[in-house]
């Protein structure tokens, strides 16, 4: 059974140490700018606006261990905050920031080496660079995976640019974080705060369908993809992408079977929102593919890591196996996945 300190987190994020300034470099304020509260805070600017607060703990890895261990979490996997990515940018500034980002991962992980593991950003609007950096990111700084948005700049996950960056990943065999941003129709969504309860979860099932029905995972079949959040909206709506599969013959894109069957292939975190929509999720992709994930230190995430899964009515097995277990075979791959 997980002990107390056995949990691994595999959706956290972070922010580097050093910041690096390219709003002021290149004169475009779409890149985000950090200005200090105090000791244990900092404010995030994106074009002149307030974008959030942010806690010291993004960067500081002895504080971050700290609220760890009073947690239970042995290990978690840090993500960059997406809204460093910059796809929109011209590519070399989008390489600039990726080096520095995945530079500032590594040094935390190798702070406590015991503690962390780092997925690396990469420039995606151009695979060139982000081919270059994820091979420099894994093979040189040691990172163990990648994490990227749920479009590129408005381009969707099954463009063919894209296809030699997830060919690249499967090689190097490390997993794929794949986390909402830039969310469509975001003006809709401004009321109720709507972005994050319903432009999200929507975004990530748009992400997923590329993935699946745009040939990806079918063409690509050493990749391992975790979509955070649980998944998004995929679980709900994939018996009707199915039925749409079955009706419109001409439109199944790449998908060779139905994409719920292919569904089996992909990943979720644990952060569903409650234990019927846990098991929705899990029945949808197994129970042997979900892990545990908080969206740490933001406080839309869980706060006290795994309380959904800890007091739901799964089996204690199947809770040491979302706790813990499962990820390490995401992050490895499991004896004869890859073909």
């Amino acid at each position: 059974m997980t002990g107390p300190q056995d949990l691994t987190d595999c959706h956290t994020h972070t922010l580097p140490r050093r910041w690096l300034d390219l709003a002021e470099r290149y004169g475009d304020d779409r890149w985000p700018v950090r200005r200090h509260v105090d000791a244990c805070s900092a404010d995030l600017f994106v074009g002149g606006k307030h974008f959030r607060t942010v806690p010291h703990t993004c960067w500081d890895p002895a504080a971050r261990i700290e609220q760890m261990d009073a947690t239970g979490v042995a290990r978690q996997w840090l993500s960059v905050t997406p809204v460093m990515f910059g796809y929109w940018a011209p590519p070399r500034q989008s390489a600039e920031m990726a080096r520095h980002v995945n530079d500032g991962i590594a040094e935390m992980t190798r702070y406590a080496p015991d503690r962390f593991t780092g997925l690396a950003t990469l420039p995606m609007g151009d695979p060139d660079l982000a081919v270059g950096e994820l091979e420099r990111a894994v093979g040189q700084l040691g990172l163990s995976g990648v994490e990227i948005g749920t479009n590129i700049a408005g381009r969707e996950l099954d463009d063919p640019m894209f296809r030699p960056v997830f060919e690249a990943v499967a090689e190097l065999d490390v997993p794929v974080l794949v986390h909402p941003w830039d969310v469509r129709s975001a003006d809709r969504l401004a009321r109720y705060n709507a972005m994050y309860t319903v432009g999200m979860p929507t975004e990530t099932a748009y992400a997923a369908l590329a993935l699946l029905q745009g040939g990806v995972l079918a063409q690509v079949p050493g990749l391992r993809v975790l979509l955070a959040h649980g998944a998004g909206a995929l679980a709900w709506l994939l018996p009707r992408i199915d039925r749409g599969w079955q009706t419109w013959p001409k439109l199944r894109g790449g998908a060779p079977e139905p994409p719920g069957t292919l569904a089996r292939r992909l990943w979720a975190d644990s952060l569903a929102g409650d234990e019927a929509n846990l098991r929705l999720v899990a029945e949808r992709i197994g129970w042997d593919h979900l892990v545990l994930g908080t969206d740490y230190p933001f406080p839309f995430g869980e706060q006290r890591p795994g309380d959904v899964v800890h007091e739901s009515s799964l089996d204690a097995g199947v809770k040491s196996r979302i706790l813990h277990g499962n990820a390490s075979v995401l992050l490895h791959g499991a004896p004869g996945e890859r073909p």
